[in-house]
């Protein structure tokens, strides 16, 4: 009976885990870093995760690159990269970077109706430890 209810229960849980609302590619990213040794994980370090671009007129555009370098033993993917606000657009590398190699998430914010202090925030998912970073433009 106890063999039953633990293999309903790995049913049940599997097909709960199939119900998230994930892309197909950032499921298939989140399990390469799950799967594998996590001593062998790429690993995603920005050399900042906040950019202050301080005073600007309404209606002006600024961008950022968040320059960032896979300081893991695998390959980095970054599945997604999105914006607290639809005033913020980030664009991600498609392709894998490799260990010890570098890349960049341009970051662009418009400011047309916006006035005041602003603090946006760029979320990124990736098969790295951990799986989530953010990135922060103030001004």
């Amino acid at each position: 009976m106890k063999l039953f209810f633990i293999a309903a229960f790995a049913f049940v849980a599997m097909g709960m885990a199939g119900c998230k609302n994930q892309s197909s590619s950032q499921s298939n990213t989140d399990s390469l870093a799950v799967s594998g040794d996590s001593s062998r994980a790429p690993v995603l370090s920005f050399e900042t995760t906040s950019y202050d671009f301080g005073k600007i007129k309404e209606g002006e555009k600024v961008s950022y690159d968040f320059k960032f370098t896979n300081n893991g033993k695998s390959p980095l993917i970054i599945s997604n990269a999105s914006a607290s606000c639809g005033c913020t657009v980030p664009e991600k590398p498609d392709a894998p970077i490799g260990p010890g190699e570098s890349g960049v998430i341009k970051v662009v914010f418009n400011s047309s109706g916006k006035q005041g202090m602003q603090n946006k925030t760029v979320t990124i998912t990736s098969n790295a430890q951990p799986s989530t970073s953010e990135l922060v433009l103030i001004g």
